[in-house]
């Protein structure tokens, strides 16, 4: 298989980024990688998923880095690991021999170590320029359940049509476990025994980068977790501001301490993007000092600034996240900077996991949630017709007719950004609209 076939198999089947924002794996692959990682940070606290990934599937995901350097011709491909997933690292060196173009890195402990940025960083020793992509520096990083997807579609021809997800927080029992894309969030809870309070709410995705939702939202290719969280825990608490209130606290109390910026990854890693100094222009209303706001564009919204660095409880991260979204609508393009170099504090200022996990109140939480198979009689999912980064597809089934399983229902405009959607049940087709395809058995 070469590059070209390689790359018209992921679209045709579907396979994205499954572990963050969803893009489209075969708009990554390039004959010009010289390395390809793995990602198995698992960057956000209480997921399970790729951990146990690699524990229970960890010959289909090393033959898929395998193919993957075969494919684009790197020099390597390095398998990432966290120090603490000790099964994931037993389970990489019981069977890595097998594979000439694998090594394993042991990565620390520490959050964002799953941002590619600082992951690239922390492998090879390289550092990606702001604005730009990985393949700028020869690297390619791929997260280990979409390496899962690309061999099952190498292998077998099998499309994308299920999701590992965690479910965990307060629930009776917390799992991890695959389900057809397209069922409700209230499956999932259903699936882990259920609510163990009527006292919380629910974050899909982690507790630093997830979005408050319901039981009716709807499980796509990117969803990674649901948690049910305490209302009073930060997560929950930092969502629920007001731009407002936001900017009022930032004007009456931010002192200007700049932790927010001592310990902002990117910084650290010589981008221009200061939390600080745009914390001080938004609260003095320093408009004619625009870099602090066009340098929002080097933010990678990781959320450690609110999340655990400013003692004042402040929100820098949602603010530079409103701007940023502001800059883009009107049509702003990010400015050309060039990167300083890596901070000599870097090393001391990493944040460690466990440290943020206490912050957050999320240790009683932090417990095993085993993989285990989908045991409900899914009735109906509805498919998202945007389920990753780039052009929404236009469906090319109608209302009435019989799929099954696997069959193409959606695909994107030619010539767009994206990938093809399928069929995750067998049934028919009851509903098609600009946003979703509902299929019922």
């Amino acid at each position: 298989m070469d590059i070209t076939e390689l790359k018209q198999a992921l679209f045709d089947g579907g396979v994205v980024g499954a572990g963050g924002a969803g893009f489209p794996t075969h708009a990554k692959l390039s004959d010009q990688a010289e390395t390809i990682i793995l990602n198995c940070a698992e960057c956000e606290p209480l997921i399970k998923v790729d951990r146990q990934l690699m524990t229970d599937y960890i010959d289909e995901i090393l033959s898929g880095m395998q193919l993957l350097v075969d494919t684009l011709g790197a020099q390597e491909g390095i398998i990432a690991v966290k120090k603490s997933y000790r099964a994931s690292i037993e389970a990489v060196n019981s069977q890595i021999g097998k594979y000439k173009g694998l090594k394993l890195h042991i990565l620390p402990d520490i959050y964002p170590a799953g941002d590619e940025v600082v992951l690239i960083y922390e492998t090879t020793g390289r550092v990606v320029p702001m604005g730009k992509i990985p393949i700028v520096v020869g690297c390619v990083v791929v997260n280990v359940e979409t390496v899962l997807n690309l061999y099952r579609k190498v292998t077998s021809g099998a499309n994308v049509v299920t999701k590992f997800v965690t479910v965990a927080g307060l629930v009776k029992d917390p799992v991890t476990v695959e389900v057809p894309v397209g069922i409700t969030v209230q499956e999932l809870i259903d699936m882990a025994g259920g609510f163990t309070t009527d006292d919380s709410v629910m974050i899909m995705g982690g507790p630093m980068t997830g979005r408050i939702c319901s039981v009716s939202d709807i499980v796509t290719k990117t969803t990674k977790a649901v948690l049910v969280l305490p209302p009073t825990c930060p997560p929950v608490t930092k969502r629920q501001g007001s731009s407002r209130n936001n900017i009022r606290n930032a004007m009456s109390v931010c002192s200007q301490c700049s932790m927010c910026t001592s310990l902002c990854p990117r910084n650290l890693l010589g981008a221009a993007i200061k939390p600080h100094e745009f914390m001080r222009a938004l609260a003095n209303g320093l408009t004619y000092q625009v870099d602090p706001f066009l340098n929002s564009f080097f933010c990678v919204s990781c959320g450690l600034c609110e999340m655990y660095s400013c003692h004042q409880g402040l929100s820098p991260r949602t603010l530079l996240d409103e701007y940023k979204g502001g800059l883009r609508a009107k049509g702003v393009k990010p400015p050309e900077r060039e990167n300083k170099p890596v901070s000599s504090l870097r090393e001391e200022r990493k944040v460690p996991e466990h440290r943020l996990v206490q912050r957050l109140g999320l240790h009683p939480f932090d417990v095993p949630a085993p993989m285990t198979k989908c045991s409900a009689d899914i009735r109906e999912v509805k498919l998202m017709l945007r389920q990753c980064i780039g052009a929404p597809c236009s469906p090319v089934v109608q209302t009435g007719d019989s799929v099954t399983a696997g069959q193409m229902v959606g695909q994107p405009p030619e010539g767009a950004l994206g990938t093809c959607l399928h069929a995750s049940i067998t049934g028919k087709v009851t509903a098609v609209t600009d946003n979703y395809i509902t299929i019922s058995k």
